[in-house]
């Protein structure tokens, strides 16, 4: 891939990731402001397929809806396709759509025709702004680490002021376009922390097979956190996935609380340990 700064390479999962967050939004929810890594991030990834004769690349990308079609135009001009475009959110401002982007291919073709697809948007590194300061507390400082990891009974990541877990499907073999798709090439479930202890903001999304769709629905709703949208994210894959955005405010523990029981639903959780 390019030399586009923050990089991430996935041994155990064979994937490369480069982040490629919208530093260059200012996105509020509800009329209050929210960084960046509560979820206006993107991301591409590229993985060999399991011949090893060739790589596929997934990418989620956050546009403004003047960016939508644009991006459309230069990733069918590159060899690229679109699998899915929807809202991850509601109340934000500015309107933010995603749009999932894969190709199949040699992995150094792929990463020139995706650098070529995107080099005009602002999802291109190198035309997003400098980076400012570190923030005054992150979510080390924010939150109880401890607490929120007993209640979800994972272990998350800081990310500058937000605290999130992004947990993979290690009970399913999916696969598409002849690779294995595993949590670090966008099948996972995750949830971002984000605010104060007691006025958090939680947003993220659920992987989850058909059957287990209302069940996710109901036990999310149980615990009032708002469910935004319910689509595909990539097309061809066996077996079919399907994918939830939720949101949610309140007290970081009520809302761990609530992302818990929704996520004892999936199958390989059912049997963990149901905290809250």
């Amino acid at each position: 891939m390019p030399r586009w700064g923050r990089r991430n390479y996935v041994e155990d999962e064979g994937v490369y990731t480069i982040p490629l967050p919208r530093a260059d939004l200012k996105v509020s929810v509800k009329g209050e402001a929210v960084p960046t890594a509560l979820g206006f991030g993107g991301w591409v990834s590229v993985k060999r397929t399991l011949n090893g004769r060739s790589a596929v690349l997934m990418s989620d990308t956050v546009l403004l809806e003047e960016e939508v079609n644009p991006l459309i135009s230069a990733a069918h001009a590159n060899g690229l396709e679109v699998s899915a475009i929807h809202n991850h959110f509601f109340y934000e401002q500015p309107r933010i759509f995603y749009m999932h982007v894969h190709g199949m291919g040699d992995a150094a073709s792929l990463a020139r025709r995706y650098a070529a697809a995107i080099q005009a948007t602002k999802l291109f590194p190198a035309n997003q702004p400098p980076a400012g300061p570190p923030p005054e507390r992150t979510g080390k400082e924010i939150f109880d680490l401890p607490a929120l990891d007993r209640i979800v009974g994972n272990t998350g990541k800081v990310n500058g002021p937000t605290y999130k877990y992004t947990i993979g499907r290690d009970d399913l073999t999916v696969q598409a376009m002849g690779a294995h798709i595993t949590k670090s090439i966008g099948l996972n479930t995750w949830a971002a922390f984000a605010g104060e202890p007691d006025a958090a903001h939680i947003a993220g999304d659920f992987a989850m097979l058909e059957p287990e769709v209302n069940s996710v629905i109901q036990a999310l709703r149980r615990n009032n956190l708002e469910v935004v949208a319910v689509h595909n994210h990539m097309i061809g894959e066996q077996p079919r996935m399907m994918f939830l955005h939720y949101y949610g405010r309140g007290s970081a523990t009520t809302l761990a609380q609530g992302f818990r029981a929704a996520l004892n639903e999936l199958g390989s959780t059912k049997g963990m340990m149901r905290m809250g």
